[in-house]
């Protein structure tokens, strides 16, 4: 019998993690909303500490907000089963065959880092080049009475909840409309129609109820060709890193004011 020991295999996960490998486990949805999770958690705790200051489109905070009356000990529960839930239900799909490999996490966020320093130079030239140049204004300016930690817990919402609303629910759910009723017709031309949609309504949003900016053209424009780039991260890159590019440009312009 052989005195030498065995050394275990790395799994293929890590053996095979690379640049191909991370880019193509960082787009898989899975493995997006793991990445996400963490924000999620620092957005809840600062919506706790700020009394329920949310985004807009954050149709869950809202709701679970409204069915905790307010009671920071309740909303606190509420979060804490959803997160529990969520980590159960990440443990199962591994289980059955997913895979997840942590290193992605912080060339996650230095690529988002990257793309949301870029992000609104990137838009203003776009505009520019468009021969949009004397309506070119920037974002939203209804911020600025916000404290900094305020301002963060905005932008973090604004990350996760745009994101999942506008591009991966709307965006996404367009295009696989066009493709379930118009399967004539191309696909990229289906991935255009849903791009256009979903960046209307992401820039008429934002112009909505009390809270809404008032309505100029220079602004609305910026927020299309916005909703359009990030679109176009989402479909290349994947949910999380388009989340966290949302997120960190959000706070590098509200904190910039």
């Amino acid at each position: 019998m052989s005195n030498t020991k065995s050394k275990k295999s790395p799994s293929p996960a890590a053996a095979d993690f690379g640049v191909r490998a991370y880019l193509e486990q960082s787009k898989e949805l899975l493995t997006s909303m793991i990445l996400v999770l963490p924000l999620f958690v620092l957005y809840q705790v600062g919506v706790l500490a700020t009394d329920g200051v949310r985004n807009g489109v954050d149709f869950m905070t809202s709701a679970m907000w409204a069915v905790s009356g307010g009671d920071r000990l309740v909303y606190l529960g509420v979060n804490a089963a959803i997160l529990v839930a969520f980590c159960i239900g990440i443990v199962v799909v591994r289980r059955r065959g997913g895979s997840f490999e942590p290193r992605i996490f912080p060339f996650v966020l230095v690529e988002a880092t990257i793309y949301a320093s870029l992000f609104g130079g990137v838009v203003l030239q776009l505009m520019s080049a468009l021969g949009l140049g004397s309506l070119l204004a920037s974002g939203a300016s209804g911020a600025a009475e916000y404290g900094v930690i305020q301002k963060i817990v905005l932008s973090l919402g604004a990350g996760i909840y745009e994101e999942l609303v506008f591009r991966l629910i709307g965006m996404g759910g367009i295009f696989l409309f066009l493709k379930r009723f118009a399967s004539d017709m191309p696909r990229w031309i289906s991935a255009l129609i849903a791009v256009v949609l979903s960046s209307l309504v992401f820039s008429a949003i934002h112009h909505i109820g009390a809270l809404g900016d008032p309505f100029t053209l220079g602004v609305f424009l910026f927020r299309f060709f916005a909703g359009a780039l990030l679109a176009l991260i989402y479909w290349t890159r994947g949910f999380a890193v388009v989340v966290y590019t949302h997120a960190i440009y959000d706070i590098i312009v509200m904190l910039g004011r």
